[in-house]
């Protein structure tokens, strides 16, 4: 089977929410979180944090030195080329790309994601061409193969900073599968990213009120049915707004 790695991309330079990557969630740095749920994926042969070179991003490798998690350093703007090379001193065949910001991952949707994508040939897999799933809840993976081709003949800035947008781009080139929500999961327009202060708050509240009942990693199911009880909950960040790049 091929070695299947997920590389976490997080810096402290946020330009909305600075340092919110290691962020207070209910006693724990919003990364740990993150980590966590990637740890109880059962497709994942590895985890690697992609940082920056940047002094500030010093507190994020402690971070993982801490929670004894593989580290890398690279460019801070050429976001592509940190997460390559990530990759390639993890000996990985497949990525999955994983936002240092998605606090409420569901690690058996991402399970589901490398089985299909592995199960199918394709070059890309991806909840977020075709939005369905809440916002946050996302799925991306592609081979290193696909990823260094682009590495090495891509230079656009767009591209260079957003790691998986050429396969975005260029469906005539890449077999691409969208995995999309079934019914009971169909929230395109809920927010479970953390950008924004109101995002801090729902994840925080989500947290507070799911994790004493469920444990750390609830899924997907438990939080749409906390959101369906108390759905003011929803309206503490709906107005916040995704900046999506295709």
């Amino acid at each position: 089977m091929p070695r299947v790695i997920a590389s976490v991309e997080a810096r402290m330079g946020s330009s909305r929410l600075p340092g919110k990557v290691l962020v207070d969630i209910c006693g724990k740095p919003a990364l740990t979180r993150v980590l966590n749920r990637l740890k109880s994926c059962e497709s994942l042969d590895g985890i690697v944090l992609a940082t920056s070179l940047n002094p500030i991003d010093n507190q994020v490798v402690k971070w993982a030195n801490s929670e004894g998690v593989e580290c890398h350093r690279g460019s801070e703007n050429d976001v592509l080329l940190r997460v390559f090379e990530a990759h390639k001193k993890m000996n990985s065949e497949v990525i999955v790309e994983i936002c240092g910001d998605m606090l409420l991952l569901d690690p058996e949707i991402i399970d589901l994601g490398v089985k299909t994508f592995l199960e199918n040939e394709c070059n890309f897999l991806t909840t977020n061409c075709k939005q369905s799933f809440p916002i946050g809840i996302d799925v991306v993976i592609f081979s290193l193969k696909d990823l260094e081709w682009v590495e090495k003949n891509i230079s656009d800035s767009e591209v260079r900073e957003h790691v998986s947008l050429y396969f975005v781009r260029h469906p005539e080139k890449y077999r691409t599968i969208h995995l999309l929500a079934p019914k009971r999961f169909h929230y395109p327009d809920y927010r479970f990213v953390l950008d924004y202060q109101e995002d801090l708050e729902f994840i925080r509240a989500v947290y507070e009120k799911l994790e004493p009942k469920v444990g750390a990693c609830f899924g997907l199911e438990k939080i749409i049915e906390l959101l369906k009880k108390e759905p003011d909950l929803i309206k503490i960040n709906k107005h916040c707004e995704e900046k999506f790049i295709i």
